[in-house]
């Protein structure tokens, strides 16, 4: 029975771990949050994040998932703006495949 349920919990872990999709919402910076899509508020993210603020992904239910360091230079110039990205999620970190306006 412990068996069973280390095995259980093992592939429960592994399934939650890394997570690939694609996600509609707002690219912005953790600092600020801003969702409006306002081209003030894509300047602020922007600078924001050159300032050393993390690229944030607030998906259109409102969770906030931080940008992977890898990811951000594919985001940067959509800082601020409502897209649809394509990528994995593990945990809160999003690593961007792909970026749709």
């Amino acid at each position: 029975m412990k068996k069973l349920l280390a095995i259980a919990t093992l592939v429960a872990i592994g399934a939650m771990s890394a997570f690939a999709g694609e996600w509609s919402g707002v690219l912005s910076d953790s600092k600020c949050r801003h969702t409006d899509g306002s081209d003030k508020s894509a300047a602020c993210a922007q600078k924001c994040v050159k300032g050393g603020a993390d690229a944030v992904f607030i998906t259109s239910d409102n969770k906030v998932l931080t940008i992977d360091k890898a990811s951000v230079d594919k985001v940067m110039q959509h800082l601020g703006h409502k897209v649809t990205i394509t990528g994995t999620v593990d945990g809160t970190t999003l690593k961007v495949d792909s970026v749709k306006m």
